[in-house]
């Protein structure tokens, strides 16, 4: 028989090595000459709005790199359960793999219950999921959705902090967006009035901010189900390309090249063995 065994089981969830990683290559290094990468500024606008039959969310496509439009038509409005949805600000792998994990835990309490989960279920799950990597996880949620108890909009940060709103905006554009919501919520909206104002305060949000952009995606979330319109808006700008840009090896000359030596030590390794098919 093949000898399968495993020294230190595989660890589950977000991993944090390179953290560890990068700590140890600056300090190896002669001078500090070894930086690890900076934070990358990212972009967004999100928004939420409680409405007499519902909840309205709301979100832009843009992502974005620092300067560069990485996706124009990036879906920031996530699938969390039937009846609850998530919109994501940060950074756009920490979002969706935070809402893929809450999405996971929630179908397993629904398959087990035969009922949809209840919004402070959710909020709850997210507040201990965030809470333990104190803000390492760059997800910056705002979550809305249906249940027994009535209509729920929820603020939920990277550290796990949470708050119960009637109406909410997040990410870079928040700040115009916030000013749209502020001057035109009112208590018990009607669907296509908090439409046009969820709209409104995303668009705000792109024209005012740099990292917020493309088009308008909805989601209206009521007792009868779920309408996700993406998009609701087409942005006007049309981004073509002019010319073909390509340059031949060696258009940009180096300058200079340095090669750092480094002197480093192993200092835990980790091996597993794995069954192959028709091994004796």
């Amino acid at each position: 028989m093949s000898l399968s065994s495993v020294f230190e089981p595989p660890l589950s969830g977000f991993n944090f090595e390179y953290s560890t990683r990068n700590i140890v290559l600056e300090n190896g290094s002669e001078e500090g000459k070894i930086k690890a990468p900076k934070p990358m500024k990212t972009g967004t606008t999100i928004a939420g709005v409680v409405y007499k039959d519902g909840v309205v969310l709301g979100a832009d496509t843009r992502a974005t790199s620092e300067e560069v439009v990485a996706d124009k038509k990036c879906a920031k409005i996530h699938y969390i359960a039937p009846n609850i949805y998530c919109c994501g600000a940060g950074t756009a792998a920490d979002t969706e793999k935070t809402t893929d994990l809450l999405s996971s835990n929630l179908t397993i309490f629904s398959m087990n219950s035969g009922r949809n989960p209840r919004l402070i279920m959710a909020v709850s799950i997210l507040q201990d999921m965030l809470f333990r990597y104190r803000g390492m996880i760059g997800a910056h949620l705002i979550l809305g959705g249906v249940d027994c108890t009535g209509n729920h909009l929820y603020k939920v940060g990277s550290y796990g902090s949470m708050d119960k709103v009637p109406y909410l905006a997040m990410g870079s554009g928040n700040l115009a967006a916030m000013g749209i919501l502020e001057d035109r919520f009112k208590v018990n909206m009607d669907l296509e009035e908090a439409k046009a104002l969820v709209s409104d305060a995303i668009h705000a949000g792109i024209m005012s901010d740099l990292g917020s952009g493309n088009n308008i995606d909805l989601c209206v979330i009521t007792k009868e189900g779920v309408d996700y319109i993406r998009p609701h808006k087409v942005s006007p700008y049309n981004y073509k390309r002019q010319a073909k840009y390509k340059y031949e090896t060696g258009t940009t000359p180096i300058l200079s090249k340095t090669v750092t030596q480094l002197e480093l030590e192993l200092v835990h390794e980790t091996v597993q063995m794995m069954e192959t098919a028709g091994s004796s």
